[in-house]
């Protein structure tokens, strides 16, 4: 101990900042020295998700008592996680505006408590003009209630899972003051009953992930990213509902899980995207054309996948890799035979080099899509086929059907996972 006490005193914060916040905290009884030392840590990360009611209460008596003498000019990052609704409401925003004081950099906070607490956590409105924060993750039992006055100019990273919001211009409001966000996540919750229309209008955002597993009563949502590079939508709501989306030029990757019945709006903004994986139960309208579509990711938990995916291919003149496969938490279903398209798609025949398959049942219409490809696909170079069966000899039986068949690319490799 004496060698490492001999070290600097910002070597030695260095070091506290590789263990847990907590460990850093006890090696305040090792000496005088080392008493304070903790203090002038700039991350900090305090409680966990499966914290007992005991623990809250020791955790919050803690904060209350050391974080005020917290002596690090800039606190880089401040997580908490923290379960029960025992923590009064004072203390929790006095904690963050303690942080906040401190040219907080990241805010990333879960709070949890069943049953849901009567008055759920709002926060100090001084978060909403922190300059110095770029990342913030809320993820639990608050309401977002955004003040008049906004102003997040350092902001790049929003992440909002299961909150609520005060009224439907809230998000908005939020957005329209963060010049600088590249990463926004909603999930929406099943908590939130208020919320019936909202809008993204982000001209600098690159990065954006939408949930709607449990809306109740959407009326839709407006969507203006022309920078963005990713997106991904999760919506299990069959009710119709207005969703208008601006088209999004520099899309590199979608994702798209939805149930609903009309998703033109949905694919006319993305036709610029490189890799896309999607589950839908709507057919693709043919008027569609993804000229830059290099890989697609296809569920087929939908009887009429297979159809689906004949007019992705006929749509996708480039695709170089394909991918069917069940999406977590999506069951199989017995899939409609396929019509086979009276022209080869051109993709198949001028640029298609990979095909995987994952859970494979060797069915006939699985087994007959597979040999249709080999037998058209030129420039093949690789079939993965992942079985759904645990025996070995189905296995070699579905094998030895898809060894055997013609193969139109000399250079095709199959294999058998």
């Amino acid at each position: 101990m004496d060698r490492i006490s001999g070290l600097s005193d910002e070597l030695l914060i260095k070091i506290l900042l590789l263990v847990p916040t907590k460990v850093a905290v006890s090696t305040s009884i090792l000496s005088k020295r080392w008493e304070y030392l903790w203090m002038w840590l700039p991350k900090l990360e305090y409680g966990h998700r499966y914290c007992s009611e005991p623990e809250s209460k020791r955790l919050q008596c803690f904060l209350n008592r050391n974080l005020p003498l917290h002596r690090a000019p800039v606190i880089e990052s401040f997580r908490l996680e923290l379960r029960h609704s025992r923590f009064k409401l004072e203390s929790f925003n006095m904690w963050v505006v303690i942080a906040l004081s401190h040219c907080l950099r990241e805010l990333d906070i879960f709070f949890e408590s069943h049953p849901a607490p009567a008055n759920p956590i709002i926060l100090p409105s001084n978060l909403f003009t922190c300059k110095s924060l770029a990342i913030l993750k809320l993820d639990g039992d608050f309401i977002l209630d955004v003040p008049r006055m906004v102003s997040l100019p350092s902001l790049k990273t929003l992440k909002l899972q299961c909150v609520r919001f005060t009224n439907d211009e809230t998000l908005q409001r939020l957005l329209s003051s963060c010049p600088v966000l590249e990463d926004l996540l909603v999930d929406l919750g099943d908590r939130d009953i208020t919320t019936r229309k909202f809008s993204v209008v982000v001209p600098s955002l690159l990065s954006l992930t939408l949930v709607m597993l449990y809306t109740h009563g959407m009326d839709g949502f407006v969507i203006d990213t022309p920078a963005l590079k990713c997106f991904e939508l999760v919506d299990s709501n069959c009710n119709d509902y207005y969703c208008l989306l601006e088209h999004m030029p520099n899309l590199i990757e979608a994702h798209f899980d939805v149930s609903l019945l009309d998703i033109k709006s949905l694919i006319g903004s993305i036709t610029s995207v490189k890799r896309l994986t999607i589950c839908s139960k709507a057919m693709l309208d043919e008027g569609f054309v993804f000229n830059q579509l290099e890989h697609l990711k296809l569920c087929l938990c939908s009887e009429h996948s297979l159809n689906k995916l004949v007019r992705l291919l006929k749509l996708s003149p480039n695709l170089q890799g394909l991918h069917l496969f069940y999406m977590d938490e999506h069951d199989g279903r017995k899939l409609v035979y396929w019509n086979q398209p009276t022209t080869v798609p051109e993709c198949i025949s001028s640029s298609l080099e990979s095909l995987s398959w994952s859970f494979y049942s060797g069915e006939p219409e699985e087994r007959d899509i597979v040999v249709y490809i080999l037998k058209h696909a030129l420039h093949l170079k690789t079939v993965t086929i992942k079985s759904s069966s645990e025996s070995d000899f189905t296995q070699l039986k579905m094998l030895q059907e898809l060894a055997l068949s013609s193969r139109a690319s000399a250079a095709c490799q199959l294999k058998f996972r």
